[in-house]
């Protein structure tokens, strides 16, 4: 039975005092595997952000704008691993697990800064590319650190108003009992499954947000991509149009398969009703995709190969020197 509390003490009407989240999978033997496979990604998403976090500060070649984008992105997802993968994997290794009221909308409000803080950054990067492709000359200017600087802060201080909007509306719905979450965090759309009152208001504002930061970023990263296609098209060197290519494609397709988990479930004017659907797009835009960033952006450009492997020879040097 669910832990409740009076919501008016004339009345039966009671609210939930915690949650129950079933998890990502309710069969005992599956989840052992499950735990493993989690725990190794969980932890080689903090290894690799870390990596890159301290190959970006430590060496002078990579203070550019692309490189304080990624570092501010790396930052952020190991931010955003942290929130949910621990309750993914309290799951797995015990079953379902009970979360507090509070601890559960705390959850919610940085999940939902995170993953518009992310949002907004990708399109960010989408932007300083286009000005890398289209404006070279221009680059300087336009991308110079007090500008990035900027777009970084206002993408973390959008995404926190947007949060605090969100969270106060869901947090103040009424929740009567079912304390059930099928999920294996706290989310919008089981939450809102769940309120025992009406959601049209929330619903309307979680759409609104959602078109504000969803679409409005999306829109900023097509706009930018389109322009960087056609650009791209028009270069007469062969080598010259690959090497641009090769420099945007990995983000694009980064960006697609992350809006579109995104979009599916958030940018949504109703409740999802298939939950198994949606835990399974939450794995890939709350695990895979921040553990394959880091690779895809950073670990496969040349420069940071080149920053690493000075940082390796330094460390072999000075294990040398010791011994």
């Amino acid at each position: 039975c669910p832990k409740s509390l009076p919501l008016n003490w004339s009345t039966n009407v009671t609210r939930v005092q915690e949650f129950i989240l079933l998890g990502l999978s309710t069969r005992p033997g599956l989840r052992g595997v499950l735990f493993a496979v989690f725990l190794t990604l969980y932890l080689l998403t903090l290894l690799e952000n870390t990596i890159i976090i301290l190959l970006i500060w430590s060496h002078t070649e990579l203070h550019k704008p692309m490189y304080f984008f990624l570092g501010n992105l790396s930052c952020l997802e190991m931010c955003y691993v942290s929130v949910t993968v621990p309750t993914l994997l309290l799951g797995l290794w015990s079953g379902p697990c009970h979360v507090p009221f509070t601890s559960c909308m705390t959850q919610l409000f940085f999940f939902i800064t995170l993953i518009c803080a992310e949002c907004t950054l990708l399109a960010s990067m989408a932007y300083d590319r286009y000005v890398a492709i289209c404006r070279p000359l221009h680059y300087s200017i336009l991308m110079r650190p007090q500008i990035c600087l900027i777009l970084a802060i206002a993408s973390w201080m959008g995404s926190l108003s947007v949060s605090v909007i969100k969270t106060f509306f869901i947090a103040g719905l009424s929740y009567c009992g079912p304390n059930v979450l099928n999920h294996f965090f706290c989310d919008v759309s089981p939450l809102l499954n769940l309120s025992c009152t009406h959601v049209a208001l929330t619903e309307l504002v979680d759409f609104i947000s959602a078109i504000v930061i969803f679409y409005g970023s999306l829109m900023v990263a097509l706009v930018s991509y389109v322009a960087i296609g056609a650009a791209v098209a028009r270069m007469p060197s062969a080598a010259a149009r690959l090497k641009a290519f090769s420099t945007c494609a990995s983000h694009l397709i980064v960006v697609g398969i992350f809006y579109s988990a995104a979009i599916f479930i958030y940018a949504r004017p109703k409740r999802m009703e298939n939950m198994d659907l949606s835990k399974l797009l939450s794995v890939i835009y709350t695990v895979l995709t921040p553990m394959c960033n880091p690779i895809i952006y950073c670990l496969r450009n040349k420069e940071v190969q080149g920053a690493l492997h000075k940082t390796l020879y330094k460390i072999r040097i000075s294990q040398s020197s010791a011994s």
